[in-house]
């Protein structure tokens, strides 16, 4: 695809996305009160907001998943320039019971050297946490990869971890190659790369398949992560930016137009997505039906999303995340 490429721009509106429930050995097997969700047989790990096999919940589009979209109509999901048609990143909320393993993920370059279209930085956004909640994002200064490697070996690799506290409302940045893990305490929304490549270090002995060689040569012994502190701006708070996506909290005192979401240094259009975090919403145009925003769940609104007004229909917590990559050059 390129800038000039004669793809109509056809007008979509937004649309909710249904949450897809995924099993992990770690997970809860009851979500209450966060999803009515109570899992039959394997716990529930992940809820995927934005996964491609989520479907679409309401409007025009009712039923096609969330990947097929995009591939269907990328310039008017993401805007003329985008540089793919793949879904740009993966929203989940994580729920540990136990702890997850210890791993970490590979940078772009290493996941293309092994065929797969992009790597995986993330980050996580606690929604709740119980008091001594933790999570591992890192290695403690000083550790060698030799260490590292004895510590895989001779299982105390949990030794060499730099660990986090966390509570409700922490932002942490996870970029590729940070050797981490979350620790049961948390509730987490997790925003990354459209990308599911997971390299196992450790596994506490749960027999899944563990990838030694790929996490070393993946492993940086020093990265950006960390908790990130809140940019407080006029109309917003940015959680977090990094070349991948932006996370704003933005209130919404009863009412607010579309146009107001966006900031004054970001494209447009472009793709947001609304995550409620409490409470609810309701997105209202006279180009489209009413469509509610449900607490913990996603809208997306493409870029050509006609206008609408956000309304605050009780106690609504909002997060607008917006996916950023590069852009194709005339």
């Amino acid at each position: 695809m390129t800038s000039n490429d004669s793809t109509v721009f056809v007008e979509l509106t937004p649309f909710r996305i249904e949450p897809r429930f995924v099993s992990r050995v770690w997970g809860s097997r009851d979500l209450r009160p966060w999803y009515d969700c109570v899992a039959k047989e394997e716990p529930i790990g992940e809820v995927w907001l934005t996964g491609d096999d989520c479907e679409i919940a309401t409007g025009p589009h009712a039923g096609t998943t969330l990947g097929e979209i995009f591939k269907e109509q990328p310039q008017a999901m993401m805007g003329a320039g985008a540089l793919s048609s793949d879904s740009p990143l993966l929203i989940k909320v994580i729920f540990a019971r136990e702890k997850l393993s210890v791993q970490l993920h590979p940078d772009d370059r290493l996941a293309q050297k092994y065929g797969e279209p992009r790597g995986k930085t993330e980050c996580w956004y606690a929604l709740a946490a119980e008091a001594g909640a933790q999570v591992a994002a890192g290695l403690k200064a000083g550790v060698t990869m030799d260490e590292v490697k004895a510590g895989i070996d001779g299982g105390t690799l949990e030794k060499d971890l730099k660990m986090l506290s966390v509570r409700a409302g922490d932002m942490i940045l996870v970029d590729a190659g940070t050797v981490h893990a979350i620790w049961p305490g948390s509730v987490l929304l997790e925003t990354q790369q459209n990308c599911d490549l997971t390299y196992r270090m450790y596994d506490y002995g749960r027999g899944r398949e563990l990838h030694i060689e790929k996490s070393l040569e993946a492993a940086r012994l020093k990265t950006k992560a960390g908790k990130v502190a809140p940019r407080i701006l006029e109309d917003r708070t940015v959680l977090v930016e990094s070349q991948y996506f932006c996370v704003e909290r933005i209130p919404v005192e009863v009412s607010r137009p579309s146009a107001s979401l966006y900031r004054e240094d970001e494209p447009k259009p472009g793709l947001a997505y609304l995550f409620a975090a409490e409470g609810s919403g309701r997105l209202t145009s006279p180009s489209f039906a009413t469509l509610d925003l449900r607490v913990r769940e996603v809208v997306a609104v493409p870029a050509s999303s006609p206008v609408f007004a956000i309304q605050d229909t009780g106690g609504l917590d909002l997060i607008r995340i917006t996916p950023r990559w590069p852009r194709v050059v005339a």
